[in-house]
């Protein structure tokens, strides 16, 4: 993977705003991973999705995180900040093809969830519906007692047994942040989605970006792709300069 230029981070974004949330993110690393289709990187596993974009946002807006949200008890707003290295777990080798377990009786063969699992069930409004959706996405092959049996008949027990393995194999995938409230002492643990964070940071950026472009290109008569060569340092000495 490869840290993008203005000009690649800024068709990356273009290429994201006609795609669904949920697939966003592909753009971005897919752009950053030339020897790799998106094919390719929409399987990865969400959690080493995930270890890539924040690597990603990391070359590109540096590695401090900072954002606002709210007190779940008495709706107190309070800033955060994080580092990109602390909400990153520790790289593993290659990801598992198939995984599988034993429990009561059950042999259950599964993989871990991808992009394309998480696009499968975006659409659905039942949070419980939406689980059992991707975990039947997810198991290839279900056995009680040596008889192969389909996924649906997976007693719940089980099937929150093989989320766990799942959420142990990709810990990335569920990342958190650590929250203390300093109006009502309140702490607590709010899960840090980094494909929306991200993506919000860089729609900001893009717009003004593009602004600057539009600035520059009408001052000089310089082409886009010529603005967006120039390092940040220059742009902002030129857009200094025309704003005299």
């Amino acid at each position: 993977m490869n840290p993008l230029s203005a000009a690649q981070l800024l068709d990356a974004w273009e290429q994201g705003l006609s795609e669904p949330a949920c697939r966003r993110a592909l753009a971005l690393l897919a752009a950053a991973s030339p020897d790799s289709s998106t094919e390719v990187v929409a399987i990865l596993s969400i959690g080493e999705r995930d270890r890539r974009l924040l690597t990603l946002r990391s070359w590109i807006f540096g590695p401090q995180l900072e954002s606002v949200i709210s007190c779940p008890v008495c709706s107190e707003q309070l800033e955060w900040t994080a580092d990109t290295a602390d909400l990153s777990s520790a790289k593993q080798g290659e990801m598992p093809g198939e995984l599988s377990l034993e429990v009561d009786h059950y042999r259950v063969s599964f993989r871990l969830p991808n992009s394309l699992d998480l696009a499968a069930v975006a659409g659905c409004t039942d949070a419980e519906m939406a689980r059992w959706s991707m975990l039947e996405r997810c198991i290839s092959a279900v056995e009680r007692e040596g008889q192969e049996i389909s996924s649906s008949e997976l007693p719940g027990a089980v099937a929150d047994t093989v989320v766990k393995r799942m959420g142990e194999a990709d810990p990335q995938a569920d990342t958190q942040v650590d929250l203390a409230c300093p109006a009502c002492g309140n702490r607590w643990q709010a899960l840090f989605d980094i494909e929306t964070f991200f993506w919000s940071e860089i729609n900001v950026w893009a717009q003004r970006i593009l602004s600057e472009v539009h600035t520059l290109a009408s001052a000089y008569g310089w082409r886009e792709r010529e603005i967006l060569s120039l390092s940040p340092w220059r742009r902002q000495f030129y857009l200094g300069l025309v704003g005299r």
